[in-house]
């Protein structure tokens, strides 16, 4: 059920409308795709796994080979989880889920202020 619920939301992702400079998520449902891929990005990062093979992992998780929006986003999740300094370094994988999400939902679906990115 998980795994159908979350290739629904990622097809959402899909066929989402236009490109922007940096990716927004559009409803709620993106921001909590993009709040669990934080979670699992953190858990990868803290297990040292080798960002190459996280990369692939995520890939696998979350199958957005078909958006590039969904393909950004990822990256820029994983980018911010392997951070070795600031804030996002010093929260747990739940603690950096839970403020991307809240600043998605509050800035209808901006998250550079969590992620580290002001484009």
């Amino acid at each position: 059920m998980l795994s159908f619920t979350r290739t629904l939301a990622l097809l959402a992702l899909v066929y989402a409308a236009g490109t922007v400079a940096a990716p927004r998520a559009e409803n709620a449902m993106e921001c909590g795709i993009a709040a669990d891929m934080a979670v699992v990005a953190h858990s990868l990062a803290r297990e040292q796994v080798q960002r190459k093979k996280a990369d692939t992992i995520m890939a696998r998780i979350y199958d957005v080979s078909q958006s590039d929006r969904g393909k950004e986003l990822m990256k820029e999740i994983l980018d911010a989880a392997y951070v070795t300094t600031g804030p996002t370094a010093q929260k747990s994988g739940q603690k950096f889920a839970e403020d991307l999400f809240a600043s998605c939902m509050k800035s209808g679906g901006d998250m550079d202020p969590v992620l580290g990115k002001k484009l």
